[in-house]
């Protein structure tokens, strides 16, 4: 009875390891079919390489913004969503960089200073993230808002930031399908798909 009884127990793991796997797999090619059907649409709405890049960044720089709003409103999560702010840093489009890098910017970060130093219990929650990514825009080196920026690097960065927002997700949702059949996290998954459109696209113009 004891090797029957062994064996079965093995056949019923090896059965959920299966499965498991055939449900992995079978994630993967939906997104990767996902990922493909998004690549072709922005080559048809860019109408151009060039033009495609600069529609995809502000793409993402708008999902990143909708996902930090939706973090200080109903997105309940332990992720770190903090992490959005170095993705908006590098994903910034050149006009709003400019106006956040120059002298209104530094006014901005002056008041939201203060209003942390001197008024903490006056301090909203929700200007908490907004505030850090003005000053990081201000006080950021000439290296990261120069260089990083307009290099790979941030690319780089910027896709290790989806990776790791979309793995949260999905972990917490229960998988990938699961991801998309919840009422409320349907909007979560889309923004947080959208933020690989512009790093994958500037990788695919490079090994182009």
């Amino acid at each position: 009875m004891a090797p029957s009884f062994l064996a079965m127990k093995a056949g019923a793991a090896s059965g959920a390891s299966e499965a498991a796997q055939a449900l992995l797999e079978s994630d993967l090619r939906e997104l990767g079919l996902a990922a493909r059907k998004l690549a072709n649409h922005a080559i048809v709405l860019g109408g151009g390489l060039g033009f495609g890049r600069h529609f995809l960044k502000w793409l993402a720089f708008i999902a990143a913004v909708y996902l930090l709003v939706l973090d200080k409103t109903n997105w309940k999560t332990n992720m770190l969503t903090g992490l959005l702010v170095p993705y908006i840093f590098f994903t910034l489009p050149g006009v709003l960089f400019s106006l956040v890098r120059g002298e209104v910017g530094a006014w901005i970060a002056f008041v939201v200073v203060i209003l942390r130093l001197f008024f903490p219990r006056h301090f909203p929650d929700w200007l908490e993230l907004p505030g850090s990514l003005i000053l990081l825009t201000v006080v950021a080196p000439s290296l990261f808002a120069e260089h990083f920026r307009n290099d790979l690097v941030g690319v780089f960065i910027c896709l290790a930031i989806g990776c790791y927002l979309l793995q949260e997700h999905i972990r917490v949702s229960g998988g990938f399908r699961e991801a998309f059949r919840k009422a409320n996290g349907v909007s979560n998954t889309i923004g947080i798909v959208l933020l690989f459109v512009y790093p994958v696209w500037v990788l695919v113009l490079w090994l182009l």
